[in-house]
């Protein structure tokens, strides 16, 4: 793919709708379907079941769900208008606990309020879209900057073959994405990449999502099931792995469930084992210990494909769903960022930037 655009654009704002447009994650691959929030309900639900889902995105679902709850308020007067705002913020914030980026772009978005508040109601609201707009076009040149320094990690002179979990991908983000961002940059730049894409259980968005986004930009792609990656890495068909985050803590990276596994396995087998994240996804005042892990309905896992798919388990069997789970960063060999690769642990006395 010699160009710098996948085609793909997750979700955006309209503001003369108003609402968000967004690609239900859901339906995919089997039908591609562009929706449209036009209420603060119907986008807590597309977040809430994954219609729109990966950490940037949600950041700026976030975001643009603080904007359209602006635009459809009535209110003119300061005081009821910043009340609204308020319990808007709450609603948003309800939807998902673990994914940090959420958090980012809800707060990002409703601090203007407490910071023009002596502005009249639509300035402010003007400031809150614009406030939006900024944010996609920051995730978009973030996205970009992760790949430019991800491709240190990829030799001009011999073959690279890439492990990725779930997906970081567009469809994550608002286009190009965090780690398959940095797949799609050494691929733009000629370096000759395969991925092997785990198909992520319960949800399969690997599967689903991550082969999908590949085969599109016709790089070379193989999907196996979680448990086939530690084979693979025992015959040394692994170079890296590569993998995105929801939230990054001082002690520990929280991603989908099954990156804890691989990051042991790699390292047994001395692969290295690197995140593609921007710095919106550090938590580093919080511990691993803190943090919520959000737990999925069990229909997800008793049903293949979801409530309505095939049933593979008995009804009545208890069943544990946890989204996420925490690596520790002694298994992370680096973390790669738009301003370069961190070297860790996060600590500002000991942070590295190696750019190559």
């Amino acid at each position: 793919m010699g160009d710098r655009s996948t085609g793909i654009v997750t979700l955006f704002f309209d503001e003369t709708i108003p609402g968000v447009v967004y690609i239900d994650q859901t339906l995919l691959p089997g039908e591609y379907r562009e929706c449209i929030a036009s209420d603060i309900e119907a986008v807590c639900r597309a977040i809430r079941r994954l219609e729109i889902r990966g950490a940037p995105a949600l950041g700026l679902a976030g975001g643009y769900g603080m904007a359209l709850g602006a635009l459809l308020s009535k209110h003119t007067e300061y005081t009821a208008f910043k009340h609204e705002m308020d319990e808007i913020r709450s609603l948003l914030r309800a939807t998902r606990p673990t994914a940090v980026n959420l958090f980012y772009g809800i707060e990002r978005v409703h601090a203007l309020i407490a910071a023009l508040h002596d502005m009249s109601v639509p300035a402010i609201k003007e400031a809150m879209l614009d406030e939006v707009n900024t944010l996609a076009q920051e995730d978009v040149l973030t996205c970009h900057a992760i790949g430019e320094h991800g491709l240190a990690l990829f030799p001009s002179d011999h073959h690279t073959t890439v492990l990725t979990h779930c997906n970081a991908g567009a469809l994550a983000c608002k286009e190009w994405g965090t780690a398959l961002g940095v797949i799609r940059s050494a691929s733009a730049a000629g370096r000759s990449v395969s991925v092997y894409a785990c198909e992520t259980r319960p949800l399969l968005q690997g599967a689903r999502l991550t082969t999908w986004e590949l085969l599109r930009d016709n790089i070379d792609v193989t999907l196996i099931t979680d448990s086939m990656a530690a084979l693979l890495m025992q015959q040394q068909k692994i170079d890296m792995v590569v993998v995105g985050a929801d939230r990054i803590t001082s002690d520990a990276v929280f991603n989908k469930i099954g990156t804890y596994t691989h990051a042991i396995t790699a390292q047994y087998h001395h692969i290295p084992f690197y995140i593609a994240a921007p710095l919106s996804t550090f938590d580093e005042q919080a511990l691993a210990a803190d943090i919520i892990i959000e737990e999925r309905s069990s229909d997800e896992v008793l049903h293949l494909g979801g409530e309505q798919g095939l049933c593979i388990a008995p009804a009545e069997v208890s069943v544990y769903n946890p989204a996420f789970d925490a690596t520790p960063h002694s298994l992370i060999t680096g973390i790669i960022t738009e301003y370069g690769i961190v070297s860790l642990p996060r600590d500002s006395s000991k942070i590295t930037l190696w750019r190559g």
